[in-house]
Protein backbone atom coordinates (compact mmCIF):
# COMPACT_ATOMS: atom_id res chain seq x y z
CA UNK A 1 0.00 0.00 0.00
CA UNK A 2 2.84 2.33 0.77
CA UNK A 3 4.50 1.55 -2.54
CA UNK A 4 1.79 3.07 -4.73
CA UNK A 5 1.45 6.09 -2.39
CA UNK A 6 5.18 6.77 -2.52
CA UNK A 7 5.12 6.38 -6.27
CA UNK A 8 2.31 8.95 -6.59
CA UNK A 9 4.19 11.36 -4.35
CA UNK A 10 7.40 10.88 -6.31
CA UNK A 11 5.60 11.50 -9.60
CA UNK A 12 3.56 14.43 -8.23
CA UNK A 13 6.44 16.47 -6.79
CA UNK A 14 7.81 17.63 -10.19
CA UNK A 15 4.27 18.54 -11.27
CA UNK A 16 3.75 20.61 -8.15
CA UNK A 17 6.99 22.42 -8.83
CA UNK A 18 5.49 23.78 -12.04
CA UNK A 19 2.35 24.88 -10.22
CA UNK A 20 4.34 26.63 -7.53
CA UNK A 21 6.55 28.37 -10.09
CA UNK A 22 3.51 29.45 -12.07
CA UNK A 23 1.79 30.79 -8.94
CA UNK A 24 4.96 32.63 -7.94
CA UNK A 25 5.20 34.21 -11.40
CA UNK A 26 1.55 35.29 -11.20
CA UNK A 27 2.15 36.87 -7.79
CA UNK A 28 5.24 38.71 -9.00
CA UNK A 29 3.62 40.08 -12.17
CA UNK A 30 0.25 40.94 -10.58
CA UNK A 31 1.25 44.48 -9.45
CA UNK A 32 2.55 45.27 -12.94
CA UNK A 33 -0.68 44.06 -14.56
CA UNK A 34 -2.80 46.01 -12.06
CA UNK A 35 -0.76 49.18 -12.62
CA UNK A 36 -0.98 48.77 -16.39
CA UNK A 37 -4.75 48.37 -16.20
CA UNK A 38 -5.02 51.48 -14.01
CA UNK A 39 -2.99 53.51 -16.52
CA UNK A 40 -5.22 52.28 -19.36
CA UNK A 41 -8.32 53.35 -17.45
CA UNK A 42 -6.86 56.71 -16.44
CA UNK A 43 -5.61 57.78 -19.86
CA UNK A 44 -7.54 58.57 -23.00
CA UNK A 45 -6.22 57.21 -26.24
CA UNK A 46 -5.81 59.52 -29.21
CA UNK A 47 -8.63 57.79 -31.07
CA UNK A 48 -10.96 58.24 -28.08
CA UNK A 49 -10.03 61.91 -27.90
CA UNK A 50 -10.66 62.27 -31.65
CA UNK A 51 -14.06 60.58 -31.33
CA UNK A 52 -15.02 62.89 -28.47
CA UNK A 53 -13.90 65.97 -30.42
CA UNK A 54 -15.85 64.82 -33.48
CA UNK A 55 -18.97 64.21 -31.40
CA UNK A 56 -18.71 67.67 -29.80
CA UNK A 57 -18.21 69.26 -33.23
CA UNK A 58 -21.28 67.49 -34.66
CA UNK A 59 -23.37 68.63 -31.68
CA UNK A 60 -22.25 72.24 -32.18
CA UNK A 61 -23.00 72.07 -35.89
CA UNK A 62 -26.43 70.65 -35.11
CA UNK A 63 -27.09 73.45 -32.63
CA UNK A 64 -25.91 76.01 -35.19
CA UNK A 65 -28.34 74.57 -37.74
CA UNK A 66 -31.22 74.95 -35.27
CA UNK A 67 -30.20 78.53 -34.52
CA UNK A 68 -29.97 79.35 -38.26
CA UNK A 69 -33.49 78.05 -38.86
CA UNK A 70 -34.81 79.99 -35.87
CA UNK A 71 -32.99 83.14 -37.05
CA UNK A 72 -34.48 82.91 -40.54
CA UNK A 73 -37.99 82.55 -39.12
CA UNK A 74 -37.47 85.48 -36.74
CA UNK A 75 -35.97 87.61 -39.52
CA UNK A 76 -38.97 86.93 -41.75
CA UNK A 77 -41.33 87.88 -38.91
CA UNK A 78 -39.24 91.02 -38.33
CA UNK A 79 -39.57 92.00 -42.00
CA UNK A 80 -43.34 91.54 -41.62
CA UNK A 81 -43.33 94.21 -38.90
CA UNK A 82 -42.99 92.15 -35.68
CA UNK A 83 -40.59 94.23 -33.55
CA UNK A 84 -40.25 91.53 -30.89
CA UNK A 85 -39.08 89.15 -33.62
CA UNK A 86 -36.40 91.70 -34.56
CA UNK A 87 -35.06 91.68 -30.99
CA UNK A 88 -35.16 87.90 -30.87
CA UNK A 89 -33.41 87.68 -34.25
CA UNK A 90 -30.58 89.86 -32.93
CA UNK A 91 -30.23 87.61 -29.86
CA UNK A 92 -30.25 84.48 -31.99
CA UNK A 93 -27.65 85.96 -34.33
CA UNK A 94 -25.39 86.73 -31.35
CA UNK A 95 -25.76 83.11 -30.19
CA UNK A 96 -24.83 81.92 -33.68
CA UNK A 97 -21.73 84.12 -33.75
CA UNK A 98 -20.63 82.84 -30.34
CA UNK A 99 -21.13 79.22 -31.35
CA UNK A 100 -19.30 79.71 -34.66
CA UNK A 101 -16.15 80.63 -32.71
CA UNK A 102 -15.90 76.96 -31.72
CA UNK A 103 -16.56 75.43 -35.13
CA UNK A 104 -13.53 75.25 -37.40
CA UNK A 105 -13.97 76.47 -40.98
CA UNK A 106 -14.58 73.93 -43.71
CA UNK A 107 -11.39 72.95 -45.57
CA UNK A 108 -11.18 74.31 -49.11
CA UNK A 109 -12.31 71.91 -51.79
CA UNK A 110 -9.60 70.69 -54.11
CA UNK A 111 -10.26 71.43 -57.76
CA UNK A 112 -9.01 68.21 -59.37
Amino acid sequence: MRGPSLLLIAVGIPLLGGCIASAAADIVTAPVRVAGKAVDLATTSQSEADEKRGRELREREEQLGKLERRYEKQREDCEDGDHRACDKARETYAEMQELMRYIPPEPPESGD
